[in-house]
């Protein structure tokens, strides 16, 4: 290969140094270096930053070991980069060198990424974006005030950048689908009043939608397809992705907000074979990605991300340079922690799971990661893929299992009260006392993949007509009900009754023990038109609709309340029980559940098919508090009113209701105070607490 200087005026081009990887702003010029072991040659090409004109190919005149690597001169920040890589030939990986290839180590892009067939199939350099050299300040985090919250105390809001902002009246239009717009005051009001502590972006990293979605006029809206696990994706930036999402890391933080990000390093957007050659699949294809045999002996992907590949994240490589971008994240952006899609993969050695596999250990005594939030989506689709309960502490697990009960019961299914009241108390059954903390289930009703909380209980079947699927992506099993009509209708009872379970679900999301995750939008009665998997929507269907009428306002203030009232109570949001070896102190002196008659419920109680009515009584425990908080709560999610007894303790003392769902709003629910019979509505929650009255 020629590797003459062409047009580009430098002085020297040295060897340089194989450490660290990737560009490297030092005085004088730039160092480059790159992982590619099977490479015959490695080259090095630089454009224009404004133009991406081509301004010189060089070879990289040296190796250490797997690394090649070499210095040039008078290289300042902005330059464009990217490499064309020589391989043999490999009928798993024809990649030749003319495909231009992103480092896998670029801090920062020069654009999006958008799939061009006819492009790609030429000569790639005209589709594939550049690396941008940086100066090495831009690597300095500015982000102070970070939050510091308890466990006990975060309440997750999952929140996607471009979504938040599309449609608010407030942002203005050059800033709404940015980094900046989801900054801007009225967002963060709206965040701050509602009372969550967490929001978890969906993907933040630079990505690719799908050449087949693309190709039908769509694209990857959420953006779990990556193509670099540094680089911010420039799709949410005016100008400059890596100033612009710091400010808004540092704008959340100011507002007393954690930020964490979904991560995706199970799969890169090069897919299967066939899949496009972008990264990996040029420098180090065999190191990068996970391979079996066939029958036929031949090698093919592993595809445990049902995306065309898995990462190899047990490959040395890959492990240090997810640590890597792990701790550019945490120290150059300044996040708060991490939700892992798919993180069984992080655990595969190569191909089992293993709890404690290097990559986690590596995780959990690394000083720059060992204290962030770590939250594991704890399935793959690979052999072993459920992994549920089985991430080391103090990771956080998304909880499916509380996600699938609660709203079973709610809609009436028979059988579950039992199950329910696990999952309310936190699902010891799955996450062990004295092992993991209370806090480690992350319970939802909602994500992302799947119906939204007004959708929940607007549609039985999914309408994903829009996805150009024939309506078959999505999942089938949503254990939702429409209440009698399928999607909107102008039916008062109808509508009053799907009000009602959003208040239920919702109230029992925030008094389950656990980790409490929001879907944003919830709160607003986002609608998605009955799409469960708008992935490919990035239109109207996915963005917030952030005009409310009365309906939709008197809900939002019911979700502002019920949070308000897990955040004030130290039992709603964290029991510390005498059998919880976990921690030393503790905060409850008894647990009591009745069934509605107000007699003890035995055991065999909770196998009664017909049973779903039941009361908790919690009471805190005077040791740790001269005025120790004592409430009941009521769950009937039968059709049918019931009187429930509480329990009467003292001829002076009362039970006060703070909350009951049977009311459309919070102003029409009344303030009374009674000692012992309630009639609870058919399909409601209400909250009591106790106290004894002045004498």
């Amino acid at each position: 290969m020629d590797t003459r200087v062409h047009t580009f005026d430098c002085d020297l081009i040295t060897q340089g140094s194989p450490y660290p990887l990737g560009a490297t702003l030092v005085d004088g010029g730039c160092n480059f270096a790159v992982y590619a072991p099977d490479a015959l040659a490695v080259v090095l090409c630089l454009f224009q930053s404004d133009t991406e004109e081509m301004l010189s190919e060089v070879a990289l005149p040296e190796r250490t070991g797997d690394v090649w690597h070499g210095f040039v001169s008078n290289l300042t920040e902005g330059y464009l980069y990217g490499y064309r890589v020589e391989r043999a030939y490999h009928s798993l990986h024809a990649a030749s060198s003319d495909k231009l290839l992103i480092d896998p180590y670029a801090k920062k892009l020069s654009r999006a990424v958008h799939w061009d067939a006819r492009q790609y199939k030429k000569d790639s350099q005209f589709m594939v974006p550049k690396g941008v050299i940086v100066e090495p300040s831009s690597y300095s985090s500015d982000s102070v005030n970070k939050p510091k919250l308890k466990p006990s105390e975060r309440i997750v809001y999952e929140a996607h950048v471009k979504g938040l902002t599309m449609s608010h009246p407030d942002v203005p239009k050059a800033d709404r689908g940015k980094y900046l717009g989801a900054c801007h005051p009225s967002v963060l009001s709206h965040l701050t009043s509602l009372g969550i502590t967490t929001v978890q972006f969906m993907p933040l990293c630079s990505f690719m939608p799908e050449p087949y979605i693309t190709e039908k006029g769509l694209t990857n809206y959420w953006g779990y397809n990556p193509i670099n696990f540094f680089a911010p994706e420039p799709r949410y930036a005016k100008a400059d992705a890596i100033a612009e999402v710091k400010h808004m890391v540092q704008a959340y933080h100011d507002a007393g907000l954690e930020v964490i990000v979904d991560v995706v390093f199970n799969h890169t957007a090069e897919s299967g074979k066939g899949g496009p050659v972008l990264s990996f699949k040029g420098f180090c294809p065999f190191q990068a990605y996970l391979y079996s045999q066939n029958i036929e002996g031949k090698l093919v992907f592993d595809n445990h991300s049902g995306c065309g590949n898995t990462v190899n994240t047990a490959n040395p490589f890959m492990m240090g340079l997810i640590l890597d971008a792990m701790r550019f994240w945490v120290s150059v952006i300044g996040i708060d922690g991490f939700r892992f899609d798919l993180a069984v993969c992080l655990g595969r050695e190569p191909q089992e799971y293993n709890k404690y596999s290097g990559l986690i250990r590596a995780i959990s005594q690394d000083p720059v990661l060992q204290n962030v939030v770590l939250l594991a989506e704890p399935w793959d689709i690979g052999p072993g893929g459920y992994q549920v309960g089985n991430f080391p502490s103090p990771w956080l697990e998304v909880n499916d299992k509380y996600r699938d009960t609660t709203r079973a019961f709610w809609r009436g299914d028979e059988g579950l009260a039992g199950e329910f009241a696990t999952r309310l108390m936190g699902s010891r059954d799955i996450f062990h006392k004295g092992v993991r903390h209370i806090s480690t289930p992350v319970n939802n009703v909602t994500y992302h993949d799947g119906f939204t909380l007004h959708d929940m209980v607007s549609y039985e079947q999914r309408h994903n007509l829009a996805n150009l699927e024939d309506n078959r992506d999505g999942h089938g099993h949503n254990l939702s009900a429409n209440y009698g009509a399928e999607g909107e209708t102008s039916n008062e009872k109808i509508l009053a009754l799907r009000e009602r379970q959003k208040r239920n679900l919702f109230a029992t999301l925030l008094f389950s023990q656990g980790t409490p995750h929001i879907l944003g939008g919830d709160e607003l009665s986002r609608t998605q038109q009955g799409n469960n998997n708008a992935y490919c929507q990035d239109n109207p269907i996915s963005w917030y609709d952030w005009e409310l009428n009365k309906r939709q306002q008197d809900f939002l203030e019911f979700c502002q309340y019920v949070i308000h009232l897990r955040k004030n109570s130290t039992l709603l949001k964290e029991l510390q029980l005498e059998d919880d070896g976990f921690h030393l102190s503790k905060n409850v002196s008894q647990i009591n559940w009745y069934k509605p008659d107000g007699t003890d419920k035995a055991s065999e109680d909770w196998q009664a098919r017909h049973n779903q009515a039941f009361g908790i009584e919690i009471r805190g425990s005077v040791k740790t508090s001269h005025h120790p908080e004592h409430w009941f709560l009521c769950v009937n999610a039968s059709d049918n009113d019931l009187r429930f007894n509480l329990p009467r303790l003292s001829p002076f003392g009362g039970w006060t209701l703070h909350l009951d769902t049977r009311y459309p709003s919070l102003s029409e629910q009344p303030k009374i105070c009674i000692q012992q019979v309630f009639l609870q509505a058919g399909k409601s929650l209400t909250l009591f607490s106790y106290s004894e009255y002045e004498r």
